[in-house]
Protein backbone atom coordinates (compact mmCIF):
# COMPACT_ATOMS: atom_id res chain seq x y z
CA UNK A 1 0.00 0.00 0.00
CA UNK A 2 2.83 2.10 0.68
CA UNK A 3 4.20 2.28 -2.80
CA UNK A 4 0.88 3.26 -4.13
CA UNK A 5 0.53 5.84 -1.95
CA UNK A 6 4.30 6.93 -2.97
CA UNK A 7 3.55 6.86 -6.72
CA UNK A 8 0.32 8.99 -5.96
CA UNK A 9 2.34 11.78 -4.03
CA UNK A 10 4.53 12.08 -6.92
CA UNK A 11 2.09 12.67 -9.25
CA UNK A 12 0.14 14.95 -6.85
CA UNK A 13 3.58 17.05 -6.33
CA UNK A 14 4.38 17.31 -10.08
CA UNK A 15 0.75 18.28 -11.19
CA UNK A 16 0.43 20.94 -7.96
CA UNK A 17 3.91 22.70 -9.37
CA UNK A 18 3.34 23.04 -12.67
CA UNK A 19 2.75 26.34 -13.98
CA UNK A 20 2.44 26.14 -17.78
CA UNK A 21 1.79 22.23 -18.03
CA UNK A 22 -1.48 23.13 -16.45
CA UNK A 23 -2.63 25.04 -19.14
CA UNK A 24 -1.35 22.74 -21.75
CA UNK A 25 -3.37 19.77 -20.19
CA UNK A 26 -5.78 21.75 -20.24
CA UNK A 27 -5.69 22.18 -24.05
CA UNK A 28 -5.26 18.45 -23.96
CA UNK A 29 -8.80 17.94 -22.45
CA UNK A 30 -10.49 20.47 -24.80
CA UNK A 31 -9.10 18.62 -27.91
CA UNK A 32 -10.06 15.11 -26.84
CA UNK A 33 -13.95 16.74 -26.41
CA UNK A 34 -13.97 18.09 -29.32
CA UNK A 35 -12.92 14.86 -31.30
CA UNK A 36 -14.63 12.55 -29.74
CA UNK A 37 -17.67 14.37 -28.25
CA UNK A 38 -18.13 16.93 -31.57
CA UNK A 39 -16.51 15.16 -34.93
CA UNK A 40 -17.00 11.51 -34.11
CA UNK A 41 -20.70 10.89 -33.91
CA UNK A 42 -21.13 13.58 -37.07
CA UNK A 43 -18.20 12.70 -39.03
CA UNK A 44 -17.30 9.15 -38.29
CA UNK A 45 -20.15 6.58 -38.67
CA UNK A 46 -19.69 3.08 -37.71
CA UNK A 47 -19.68 1.00 -41.09
CA UNK A 48 -20.98 -2.06 -39.46
CA UNK A 49 -23.59 -0.97 -37.85
CA UNK A 50 -26.26 -1.24 -40.35
CA UNK A 51 -25.12 -4.87 -41.20
CA UNK A 52 -27.04 -7.65 -39.62
CA UNK A 53 -24.95 -10.53 -39.86
CA UNK A 54 -21.78 -12.26 -38.88
CA UNK A 55 -21.06 -13.41 -42.77
CA UNK A 56 -21.71 -9.34 -44.09
CA UNK A 57 -19.60 -8.34 -41.49
CA UNK A 58 -16.71 -10.58 -42.25
CA UNK A 59 -17.49 -9.73 -46.02
CA UNK A 60 -16.78 -5.86 -45.61
CA UNK A 61 -14.01 -6.32 -43.34
CA UNK A 62 -12.20 -8.50 -45.59
CA UNK A 63 -13.11 -6.63 -48.66
CA UNK A 64 -11.59 -3.31 -47.19
CA UNK A 65 -8.37 -4.76 -45.70
CA UNK A 66 -7.53 -6.47 -49.27
CA UNK A 67 -8.38 -2.92 -51.19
Amino acid sequence: MSKIKKIWNFYYEGFKSMTVGKTLWALIIIKLFIMFAILRPFFFKPALSVVETEEEKTEIVIKNLTK
